[in-house]
C-alpha cells in the first residue's frame, strides 16, 4: 500500500514539474513607455495592446496588465501631433514549457499553451512614435530592438 501512495505521489511530481499553469499566472504586468523621433519621452500617449487572448488601453508611460498568450502582443500608440508608434513584442515559450515537456510527458505544456502561462512577452515595451519595431524578449537583457519600418 505504501508503494502505491509513493508511486502515484512521484507521478503527481512528474506531471507537474515546471507546470507554469500551477506556479504562474496568465497575466503578466509590462512597462509601456513612448519616445518621440527626438528620443525624448512623450507622455499622455493612447496605446492599444493586443493579441488573440484580448484587447487592453492604457496611456504612457505606465504599466498595464496583459494576458499570456503564444501569440504576439501588437502595441499600437497614438496621439495629436505625432506619427503613430507601432510595436510587435515576441511571445517566448517560457522555461517551463520545456521542462513539461521533458518532465511531464507534455500533458503540462498543453495545458500552458492553451491558457498562455507557458510563454512570456519581453518586460519592456519602449514604442518610438513614428517607427515599427520588434521588442524581443530574448534581446530584453541587450535592451536591443529592431526596426521593421519607418512611418
Amino acid at each position: 500500500m505504501n508503494s502505491l501512495k509513493l508511486t502515484i505521489a512521484g507521478v503527481v511530481v512528474i506531471l507537474c514539474t515546471g507546470c507554469a499553469s500551477i506556479t504562474g499566472s496568465e497575466m503578466q504586468q509590462l512597462s509601456l513607455t513612448t519616445k518621440g523621433e527626438d528620443s525624448q519621452v512623450i507622455e499622455g500617449v493612447q496605446c492599444k495592446l493586443q493579441n488573440d487572448k484580448g484587447t487592453w488601453e492604457s496611456n504612457s508611460p505606465g504599466f498595464v496588465n496583459i494576458r499570456r498568450s503564444s501569440e504576439d502582443l501588437n502595441v499600437e500608440c497614438k496621439k495629436e501631433g505625432q506619427k503613430n508608434g507601432l510595436l510587435k513584442a515576441i511571445s517566448r515559450a517560457a522555461g517551463s514549457m520545456y521542462g513539461n515537456i521533458i518532465f511531464g510527458g507534455g500533458i503540462g505544456a498543453i495545458i500552458d499553451h492553451n491558457k498562455g502561462t507557458g510563454y512570456n512577452y519581453p518586460d519592456l515595451l519602449p514604442v518610438e512614435m513614428g517607427k515599427s519595431i520588434i521588442a524581443d524578449r530574448k534581446d530584453q537583457n541587450t535592451s536591443e530592438k529592431t526596426t521593421i519600418a519607418e512611418k
